[in-house]
């Protein structure tokens, strides 16, 4: 069940263990069974940026957890309504793209829960295979894993109320919407924006609250240089990414 692989992950990063997981934007359920069987703890299904719509959600996490990854949707906007929709179709948990204050991430954690933790509306859905296993969603009703992720300088300075927000289970920061706040669009090797992912790791470990980030390239090595770092909770790559990357003609 799914609320007993995200226990398993939470006891993980609380444990100070490494979490890797991947990233999805192409709506294609053969695609989210590769992933899924790839051997990440979770594949986030991106709603933000990738060209994926509210019907497709059931068979992309159908076919992820096939191969024991847990399905995850980044939603479009920190709206309810986006919480609602992924969670009822099966997410195991939602990655929230532009959280920039405590306020905003409660509003989020409430939309996502059910009631007595939230206001969430309860109801049968494919969560609970519209009301088969519905005795057995209400724990996960009540505590889906939530990811608030971490895109400007805005959200940056409310870094520490945000952080002491009951039912966070992680932060992510964004790192290129990140760096465009700074107006150094891209630029990582920035002295600021160095800085100021330090600043963002410390204080994440200052309240206990696993930090991560998203390795949009497939570098491996900046990958093990962040896990040196203390970050315990990585996206790695994009599908997209993985076919660009691997099928570029090599004799041209």
């Amino acid at each position: 069940m799914k609320i007993e692989k995200i226990k398993a992950l939470r006891k993980k990063l609380k444990n100070n263990t490494v979490s890797i997981g991947t990233w999805q934007q192409i709506p294609n359920s053969s695609i989210s069974e590769i992933l899924g069987y790839s051997g990440y703890d979770w594949v986030a299904v991106d709603m933000e940026h990738g060209s994926i719509s509210i019907d497709q959600l059931p068979d992309l996490f159908r076919a992820i957890e096939l191969g024991g990854s847990l399905p995850f949707t980044r939603i479009l906007k920190p709206e309810a309504s986006y919480c609602k929709q992924a969670l009822d179709a099966g997410s195991a948990g939602i990655v929230v793209p532009m959280i920039e204050s405590a306020e905003q991430l409660q509003y989020i954690i409430d939309a996502s829960c059910w009631p007595p933790t939230g206001n969430r509306g309860v109801g049968f859905s494919r969560a609970n295979l519209f009301g088969g296993f519905f005795d057995d969603y209400l724990e996960l009703a009540q505590s889906p894993f939530i990811v608030a992720q971490i895109e400007s300088i805005h959200a940056f300075n409310n870094l520490e109320d945000i952080l002491q927000v009951k039912g966070l289970d992680a932060v992510m920061v964004g790192p290129y919407d990140l760096s465009a706040s700074m107006g150094i669009t891209a630029d990582f090797k920035d002295k600021k924006f160095i800085k100021t992912m330090n600043q963002i790791i410390n204080l994440s470990k200052k309240y206990n609250i696993p930090c991560g980030d998203h390795i949009v390239n497939p570098d491996t090595k900046l990958l093990k240089n962040r896990i040196k770092e203390g970050y315990t909770f990585l996206a790695f790559s994009t599908d997209a990414l993985f076919l660009h990357k691997s099928s570029i003609n090599p004799i041209k």
